[in-house]
């Protein structure tokens, strides 16, 4: 099944949703034994591992941290090739000073802003789903 590639149809139509929780990242050497159940999602980079997990299993695990996110979820099956999308989000939240960082995966694009800023970071995409 192949995804939208449409720029104004991924934006109009990217219901974006806050999933509950908080959010880390944290890198662990390769020699770091963490059960792959334990992470949302892991990125295998040259000076680690960097793993995407609930706070509350980070701290379990004893993993540092810095950053804790809120983490939405734009519920529009995008295609990988898809263009703009992206710019477009992170545009959209920069201009109302909230970082965000992306995870494209094969169904959905999903984002990760600082935890106290969620909730408007959602009505910010709203806003920009909505065209206003």
């Amino acid at each position: 099944m192949s995804g939208e590639t449409r720029l104004q149809k991924l934006i109009s139509e990217m219901d974006p949703r806050l999933n509950p929780g908080e959010y880390v990242f944290a890198t662990v050497d390769k020699d770091d034994m963490v059960d792959r159940i334990d992470a949302l999602c892991e990125f295998k980079e040259q000076e680690g591992t960097t793993l995407i997990l609930e706070r509350q299993k980070a701290d379990a695990l004893k993993l540092s941290y810095g950053f804790v996110a809120a983490w939405i979820t734009l519920n529009i099956h995008s295609a990988l090739e898809a263009k703009g999308l992206t710019a477009a989000v992170a545009t959209a939240l920069a201009l109302e000073d909230i970082s965000c960082n992306v995870v494209a995966a094969y169904h959905h694009d999903h984002i990760f802003v600082p935890h106290s800023e969620g909730k408007r970071a959602v009505t910010v995409l709203k806003v920009l789903s909505s065209g206003d």
